[in-house]
């Protein structure tokens, strides 16, 4: 047993002490391909989403040097037909490389310590003298032709390099050139049998190939197969709900929105963790990282770029081409890049459908308006800031400051906030009570009565406040949006809640730039 070399599976035997969602039938996706084509994988997620449990289970299902046989006896894959076939049979190179980055002072340093260190291992473990400057790949060769013993090569975290050295090019060049000559040479097929990496970009193009494009790519946009083992699914999320009593409809307007092809809805896991933890939902995911990060990126002065994250904060979806980005955080050139870089970041969710990107949930929402509100965005960040106080207006019937609020709203983002049509007005109007979803379920077009009402405000499970119907209208009546509310009848399908039902007529007339407000509400027994 090494460091790097067959490192044993006390890391994972940890994890699994804890409440542990099984995953394991990765192992059988992985290892139905070793020593195949296909036998060199790289998954990229966001952080914290379990690419370095599912990076601790691998090593200790393969690894040889421990017996793993009582860690995995309760999990999916011991009922698999090819559970004994690989397991502890295969010797695992194991990197993790945020902890070689903290043991290396200098960028230059990175390189020489990796194949300084496994070359070492190799000499100990494996009874031979091979010279320990050698170059790695010169190394594991030598060491293939003395023993005839083979590799499963795991990195995690790959890209830590590229994010963690952001401005040093040539410590993440030479880094890539290392995984080149492993990966991508004559000596790949004689001595892995296969490589698991993961990532939270996935491998860096150079021009439009990718530096090791002999990898099978998982992403958050092509997951792939890889789609149920990263994240939780809804069973497993309404599982875990059950198991602990608490809410699942609240964990799935805090955590969910990421749906990915034929998995459905995808859970942030850290987030869902921390909510059962604490009994509480929370901004959690965000507080490993910072806001920052969202606000620098969306700052940048790309044609477009504002007018998308202002149509997402207003709940639209916007189109957006992923082929072009480089996969790295020095390479951002367009509007496009920037909204791709989110989504491998998990700040936005993505339709491969229909090649759009959206805000997948509550707790992305409040980052992305913290972010907006440090932005040299000035009337966004105070139409958000002032949603509050609108919110209170409608609530109390105040007409007038509901339109003037609205009016206030669409004079200061003209440029962006173009009313064309009902749907415009729609985007600009979720933007105007955006901090109502702290209250509510704020759900557009929504199916009621005879019709789909405009906008429906659901109150949240412990919220004081009334449901909230609002009809929009572009150049005809507010009153007229009332009478449609009551002769569609909107309400019936919010029959099952109770309390009063507030109706909101908005009308936007373009001849006079005038937003007329209409407010009733509808006592319920």
């Amino acid at each position: 047993m090494g460091r790097y070399i067959n490192p044993g599976n006390q890391d994972f035997a940890r994890v699994i002490r804890g409440e542990y969602v099984d995953k394991s039938m990765l192992i059988e996706e992985f290892s139905s391909n070793l020593d195949t084509a296909n036998s060199l994988f790289c998954v990229s997620r966001p952080r914290r989403f379990g690419k370095s449990m599912a990076s601790r289970m691998l090593s200790a299902y393969f690894d040889k040097s421990c017996d793993s046989r009582d860690l995995f006896a309760g999990l999916k894959i011991a009922s698999s037909a090819h559970f004994e076939t690989h397991l502890n049979k295969h010797n695992v190179i194991y990197l993790d490389m945020t902890s070689v980055l903290m043991q290396c002072r200098d960028s230059r340093e990175i390189v020489p310590f990796i194949m300084r260190s496994i070359n070492e291992e190799l000499n100990v473990l494996f009874g031979v003298h091979i010279d320990t400057s050698l170059h790695l790949s010169e190394g594991l060769s030598q060491v293939n032709l003395l023993t005839g013993e083979r590799f499963i090569f795991i990195i995690d975290e790959w890209d830590a390099v590229c994010r963690e050295l952001k401005r040093d090019e040539q410590a993440f060049d030479d880094y890539v050139r290392l995984l080149r000559s492993l990966f991508k040479g004559d000596i790949t097929g004689r001595v892995f049998e296969g490589v698991y990496m993961t990532g939270i970009l996935p491998i860096k193009k150079y021009g439009t190939q990718s530096a090791l494009n002999n990898f099978s790519e998982y992403t958050m946009v092509m997951p792939g197969r890889m789609a149920p083992y990263f994240g939780f699914t809804e069973d497993e999320v309404q599982s875990l709900c059950k198991r602990h009593d608490i809410s699942f409809s609240e964990m799935k307007r805090w955590y969910d929105g990421y749906h990915l092809p034929f998995t459905g809805s995808v859970y942030n896991p850290n987030s869902v963790m921390k909510a059962i933890e604490f009994k509480a939902f929370g901004d959690f995911w965000a507080m490993t990282s910072t806001y920052e990060d969202i606000r620098d990126y969306i700052s940048m002065n790309f044609d477009g770029l504002k007018d998308s994250v202002i149509a997402m904060l207003g709940g639209e979806r916007v189109f957006v081409n992923p082929t072009k980005f480089q996969n790295d955080f020095n390479s951002i050139r367009s509007r496009d890049d920037v909204l791709t870089l989110l989504i491998h970041l998990g700040y936005l969710g993505y339709n491969p459908g229909d090649r759009t990107a959206y805000i997948p949930n509550y707790e992305i929402s409040e980052e992305l308006q913290n972010a907006v509100e440090d932005t040299s965005w000035e009337h966004v960040a105070t139409a958000l800031r002032n949603s509050e106080s609108l919110l209170s207006s409608t609530l109390s019937g105040d007409e007038e400051a509901v339109a003037q609020a609205l009016e206030q709203v669409h004079q200061e983002n003209t440029s962006i906030l173009q009313y064309n049509n009902e749907n415009s007005l729609s985007c600009a109007v979720t933007i105007a009570y955006y901090s109502a979803r702290r209250y509510y379920n704020v759900i557009r077009e929504f199916p009621s009565g005879k019709g789909f009402a405009d906008l429906v405000f659901l109150p949240i499970a412990g919220s004081d406040k009334p449901a909230m119907v609002v009809e929009l209208k572009y150049a005809q009546s507010a009153s007229g949006a009332i009478t449609q509310i009551l002769n569609k009848n909107y309400p019936e399908s919010l029959k099952s809640l109770t309390g009063d039902i507030v109706l909101v007529g908005i009308n936007y007339n373009p001849a006079d730039k005038k937003h007329i407000c209409r407010i009733e509400r509808m006592a319920r027994a």
